[in-house]
């Protein structure tokens, strides 16, 4: 099978980001890609809540996806979105940055809504709050598409390890981590955190990506590090998508999975145990060290 990743630096225009994406959705297609994965937030990056009040919309409204799924439907493939920004009913006024699984025939598969939130600050002069604007997500979610059981995740979920063991236990053949990551963590963590998922779980990885300076029409702007990565499920580089946008192209084989977890299998070799604030076992506790005597 072959997978698409496209790489995009989306601004704060959703009608301009759409244009982008529909014209490479089809190029993808035409190069035989069946599956299509856009990077988050792939509908509008915004630093600015006024503006996504704006332009942003719900999701039963939103344009972006009402194109893609008909695009979806036309070219006969499965499209992820990596994710919308999306507006809710909360009433506090935040929105959900929402994954949406489109099949062939134009329907939504699955919907997954980001869990952890990207509330941190990685310099002085960059912090972010994600959870100011964005409610988290509670559930996790696999699809089962035309190519394989895909678990569904975004972005800062990479660093948090056992909602990908508790995915692939659950079936997931290959993991999406569609993501707009900071330059700074990204040259030091990006590849080996995705690398580290495939290996824990035996899955493909697929992490599309946003990349570059992002047009704004507000004062903040935001920066993206790219490297719309594929990993195999024993943790090898497939692809790499650099900085530039454009598409990568990985073919894959699911045999591959079944190959990398009968040689370790791991994700059944779980054992149980005690939390290490609870009293440890006394005959644990005991030292078993002997000394020798100097001879």
């Amino acid at each position: 099978m072959k997978a698409a990743l496209l790489q995009l630096t989306s601004g704060d225009d959703p009608d301009a980001n759409l244009k982008t994406v529909r014209a490479m959705v089809r190029q993808a297609a035409d190069q035989g890609a069946t599956f299509i994965l856009t990077p988050e937030v792939t509908n509008c990056v915004s630093a600015s809540r006024k503006r996504q009040m704006e332009v942003l919309y719900r999701e039963a409204a939103d344009p972006t996806l009402a194109a893609l799924c008909d695009d979806a439907n036309a070219l006969g493939v499965t499209i992820n979105i990596g994710s919308l920004a999306v507006k809710t009913d909360d009433p506090d006024g935040r929105f959900a940055n929402r994954s949406l699984m489109i099949g062939p025939d134009g329907g939504v598969i699955a919907r997954y809504d980001k869990i952890h939130m990207f509330d941190v600050t990685v310099s002085e002069t960059e912090t972010y709050k994600e959870s100011s604007g964005y409610r988290p997500g509670t559930q996790a979610v696999i699809a089962k598409t035309p190519q394989a059981k895909v678990g569904m995740t975004i972005c800062y979920d990479v660093r948090f390890p056992h909602l990908y063991r508790t995915l692939a236990q659950a079936g997931a053949e290959i993991l999406l981590v569609p993501s707009a990551f900071s330059p700074v963590t990204g040259v030091a963590h990006w590849e080996t955190l995705l690398r580290a998922r495939a290996i824990e779980t035996g899955c493909f990885v697929f992490a599309a990506a946003q990349t570059g300076t992002h047009p704004s029409t507000t004062d903040r702007v935001r920066k993206t590090y790219g490297h719309s990565f594929a990993v195999s499920p024993w943790g090898t580089v497939m692809a790499d998508g650099g900085t530039e946008v454009g598409i990568t192209f990985v073919d894959f084989d699911l045999s591959d999975v079944e190959e990398a977890r009968k040689r370790i299998p791991s994700l059944s070799h779980d054992r149980e145990f005690k939390d290490p604030n609870d009293p440890i076992n006394t005959d644990l506790s005991r030292s078993t060290v002997q000394r020798t005597s100097d001879s």
